[in-house]
């Protein structure tokens, strides 16, 4: 009986006809494991942990965005990758966050097993949750493998979601401020 991810690895490469003892896949079991265990790593990761050592305070109002965080997870209805964009900002209240934590909040949240909706509502609810901000914004653009290797086999198309909280939600002109900075690109 398997115990291990690679022992069951194993077995997954019998049950489709494939000779685990084959040169090219003796090692395979390992590097799956290892790559799950790796692409899984936000099981063990503390968002309130990673937020809270960087927060500082500040006199400001303005809206803080950070976009094109680069994004790569599985999908837990068949653990075939979607990757892409996050475009997170907020309206401080108080007290902002070091920037290079919201890519981490980003990664952390990725790297579970997810659907692309409650990764964006997961940021989102996060941020304001610690940050305590007077809003937040979270814009996701991703691509599926599960719609481009299988299923519907459409390799163009792009899933767009959004969570917008406090005066994100309530005010038009914050909302389209950010959305419109999103859709603008830097020549950097």
């Amino acid at each position: 009986m398997p115990s291990t991810i690679a022992d069951h690895i194993r077995e997954v490469l019998l049950g489709i006809g494939e000779d685990p003892m084959r040169e090219g896949l003796l090692k395979t079991p390992f590097r799956v494991e290892k790559a799950l265990a790796d692409m899984t790593a936000g099981y063990t990761q503390d968002p309130i942990k990673i937020l809270n050592d960087a927060m500082f305070t500040v006199d400001t109002d303005e809206m803080v965005i950070v976009k094109d965080i680069e994004l790569y997870s599985l999908c837990e209805h068949h653990m075939l990758p979607f990757f892409g964009k996050a475009h997170v900002a907020y309206l401080p209240e108080g007290r902002i966050v070091g920037l290079s934590k919201l890519p981490r909040l980003v990664d952390m949240f990725s790297r579970r097993l997810q659907v692309q909706e409650r990764l964006t509502n997961q940021i989102a609810a996060t941020i304001q949750e610690v940050i305590k901000p007077r809003g937040v914004g979270v814009v996701i653009e991703a691509r599926h493998f599960c719609m481009m290797m299988r299923g519907v086999g459409k390799q163009n198309s792009v899933a767009i979601s959004s969570c917008m909280l406090g005066e994100f939600r309530s005010n038009r002109a914050t909302r389209d401020e950010f959305l419109s900075l999103v859709r603008s690109r830097t020549n950097l």
